[in-house]
């Protein structure tokens, strides 16, 4: 039994993250919810860190798997602090629009 990645290809992680992060795009520029927005972003991340384990796999070096499991962890706590945020700015305005945070300005 062979390594999987052999068996599968690194083509196939290439390509299923360059459409994860195009997913991604998409919401950050097309879409006007906030959770939305912080979803897509994460879709992004998780994107870059599929890339950063296939190719540490394909190269037999653990350090994009070790990269990965820092970035996991800023990540989570990147996502609690944007949803407090969110939470916070929710009970201000009673919305969570893009549109209606342009009045926070200033």
């Amino acid at each position: 039994m062979g390594n999987i990645l052999n068996q599968i290809g690194i083509e196939n992680y290439i390509f299923l993250s360059v459409v994860l992060f195009c997913i991604g795009i998409f919401g950050v520029l097309y879409r006007r919810n906030a959770i939305i927005v912080f979803m897509s972003i994460e879709i992004m991340l998780n994107a870059v860190n599929l890339l950063f384990v296939a190719f540490s796999t394909y190269h037999q070096d653990s350090q994009g798997q070790v990269f990965v499991f820092f970035s996991m962890a800023v990540a989570a706590a990147e996502v609690a602090v944007g949803l407090a945020i969110l939470v916070s700015i929710f009970r201000n305005l009673g919305s969570i629009s893009i549109d209606n945070l342009k009045n926070l300005k200033g």
